[in-house]
């Protein structure tokens, strides 16, 4: 199914923002939060992993229900996970879009990669094990 993906800041990642390569900032930075409509139509339950494909590549996150998202759209925390999949074009403003990105969300047995792991899949070196 197709989502528009907002990002931004929770209170939960910005107490752990300091220790980004904690399990805490993982967890939290991990989380697809949803609206418990299309949790059902996908046939998810919270903390089920979903496969999020955007215009950069896919990352597996956890699926939690809120209802402060509406429908059709998805809420990730800013951080790896979201970057992962988000393009870097910043149109001039020096800020990426983060806050209009469609992706694909399915289901998926397969697990979160570590912050570790997403860095080296990109080429870059894990630090501060």
């Amino acid at each position: 199914m197709t989502f528009l993906m907002i990002t931004g800041r929770t209170v939960n990642q910005g107490v752990t923002v300091e220790k980004k390569t904690s399990a805490a900032y993982a967890e939290e930075t991990s989380t697809c939060f949803m609206h418990e409509f299309d949790m059902l139509e996908l046939g998810l339950a919270d903390l089920d992993t979903v496969m999020l494909t955007g215009v950069c590549g896919t990352v597996v996150m956890r699926a939690v229900a809120s209802g402060e998202v509406e429908m059709g759209t998805v809420f990730v925390p800013y951080g790896p996970y979201a970057n992962h999949i988000m393009a870097a074009d910043t149109h001039s403003t020096g800020m990426p879009d983060f806050k209009s990105h469609e992706v694909e969300i399915e289901p998926t047995d397969e697990e979160p990669k570590s912050v570790h792991g997403l860095m080296e899949d990109l080429g870059g070196l894990a630090y501060d094990r």
